[in-house]
């Protein structure tokens, strides 16, 4: 029987979401033997439940929420009112993510320092080290079954890899493999292997790709100490009048308002709706929102370069079978301003669906060009282009003035501008990748803008000095003690890697610090 806590004991700990960050979080907690209530805004669905249908498992996992975007990026163009493509339900993005874990370089925690002061930029080297982190890195791979780590075996190789390989390796790049891949490549952990049924970025139907949904959450459940509540949309977080957090306000499954008291919150909804949240929570003590003495509540929103480079060539590929995106180039993930910019990126391999292909290949195109790229999509192959963006103070998650939720709270209006940092890589990136399918090949190559942000990142960031960010070197922010960040939002600068591992040691790391502090009564 699930733990069941009363709404007026303020001796839990109240995480919001469950995802990468939320979802560990309460279950690391909920391990250590410390009372957790997680609300998570979306519906629980689990394997059983989930669709192998691209349009179908959208319309069932994405957060479909009112949003508004502006600024000069193309997304706001093409999706205003999807700037990010996440998922609503119980393990958040865990649920739809590709399963990609890889570490942050060293260079990438002291971006201001290694980079200098780039015009724009609003860089800031993070309070902690690739050291600080390593004990923490080697406990999220081992805790998700990471291939090529702790003696896993990688992933097989598909044609879309062979393909990227292939041409990869006639460039000259040397570190071109399957992966570090959160899915298991044997059986592991009650978890079968993965089975290559393709199209990861929905609920993995064998459930081999690792998710909090069912290889985090069930074991903080088993322990009693943790209640999670699906359908429970968190609209406030309240505070005493010393300031110190006194619970949070959220609306139920059938939308009647609750307050649950809590000693601690972790905010871990993702770096668009975190951010709201604290603003939203604005009173006569914090007039500007909570936690945001600094004004950084919001700002240096980052969601990385991305773009992608499609091929077509003279025999079919079929990229969507096996794992989406099991292969990486990531010899241009190095830091090398001789290219024109700092920072680097990643290359990967990645497969949509023929509907999806048909929304992102060229938003808005029609005509015989653009269909027939479509006509030859069992001939096609793939990569994902991702790489460190510039933080920008301009670039931020703000309420909108005009536009409500059903609750009658403002949404999240989301600005971007691409950094010329961004476009110089973009540019790299494109022409790249297009090199790689054209030294196998290729007839025609498609670069393509990007889709909807998957990675959102940097909005509550963490700084050394709180003037500088909104929380401290273990996610504590610097305002109030017993309100921690728990996700994306606390990254400093982005790097060049997909950041959920990054994101899982950092919620391992912070439950050992809360543990810690509340043992000793500090909050």
């Amino acid at each position: 029987m699930a733990a069941k806590f009363d709404l007026n004991d303020d001796s839990v700990v109240v995480v919001v979401g469950s995802g990468a960050g939320g979802g560990t979080l309460a279950t690391d907690l909920a391990l250590k033997g410390i009372k957790v209530v997680c609300l998570e805004a979306g519906k629980r669905h689990e394997i059983e439940d989930f669709i192998n249908d691209e349009w179908a498992s959208f319309e069932q996992l994405a957060w479909k929420d009112m949003r508004t975007t502006s600024g000069s990026w193309r997304v706001a163009k093409d999706f205003p009112n999807l700037p990010a493509w996440i998922v609503k339900a119980v393990g958040g993005s865990t649920i739809h993510w590709a399963g990609a874990s890889l570490r942050f370089q060293e260079h990438e925690f002291k971006a201001k320092s290694v980079y200098g002061d780039i015009p724009g930029a609003n860089l800031l080297d993070w309070p902690i080290s690739l050291q600080d982190l390593e004990p923490y890195y080697e406990k999220a791979e081992y805790r998700m079954g990471v291939t090529r780590t702790h003696g896993i075996p990688g992933l097989p190789g598909n044609n879309n890899f062979k393909v990227l390989e292939a041409g990869a390796k006639k460039l000259g790049y040397t570190n071109v493999h399957t992966g570090r891949m959160a899915i298991n490549s044997e059986p592991r952990d009650g978890r079968g292997a993965c089975l290559q049924i393709g199209f990861c970025f929905q609920g993995c139907k064998s459930g081999a790709k690792w998710s909090t949904l069912y290889a985090e959450l069930p074991k903080g459940e088993a322990t009693n100490n943790l209640e999670v509540r699906p359908e429970c949309h968190v609209t406030r977080i309240e505070h005493d009048k010393s300031g110190k957090v006194t619970g949070v306000i959220y609306r139920d499954k059938d939308g009647v308002e609750q307050r649950q008291r809590a000693r601690i919150v972790a905010v871990a909804g993702n770096s668009i709706e975190t951010p709201r949240l604290l603003l939203l929570s604005e009173s006569s003590v914090f007039p500007n929102g909570l936690a945001n003495s600094s004004g950084q509540v919001g700002k240096n929103y980052m969601r990385h370069m991305t773009g992608s480079v499609y091929a077509i060539f003279d025999k079919p590929v079929r990229m969507w079978r096996g794992t989406t995106m099991a292969g990486i180039v990531t010899d241009e993930s190095r830091h090398d301003p001789s290219r024109g910019f700092v920072g680097g990126y990643e290359m990967e391999t990645i497969s949509i669906g023929l509907p999806f292909m048909a929304a992102f290949l060229d938003p808005g195109a029609w005509g015989r060009e653009f269909t027939s790229a479509l006509d030859s999509y069992e001939y096609m192959a793939g990569m994902w282009l991702v790489g460190e963006d510039m933080p920008q103070e301009s670039n931020r998650i703000t309420l909108s003035d005009s536009v409500k939720d059903q609750w009658g709270n403002p949404v999240a209006n989301v600005h971007f501008d691409d950094h010329p940092n961004d476009i110089a890589m973009r540019n790299h990136a494109y022409k790249q990748g297009a090199a790689i399918y054209e030294a196998v090949g290729a007839v025609r190559t498609f670069p393509t803008t990007p889709y909807p942000s998957t990675h959102n990142l940097g909005t509550c960031r963490m700084s050394e000095n709180p003037r500088d960010g909104v929380c401290n070197k273990w996610g504590q922010t610097h305002d109030i003690k017993n309100l921690f960040i728990s996700d994306g939002s606390q990254f400093t600068t982005g790097g060049a890697e997909n950041p959920t591992l990054t994101i899982v040691a950092l919620a391992m790391r912070q439950a050992d610090y809360i543990a810690d502090q509340m043992s000793k009564g500090n909050i």
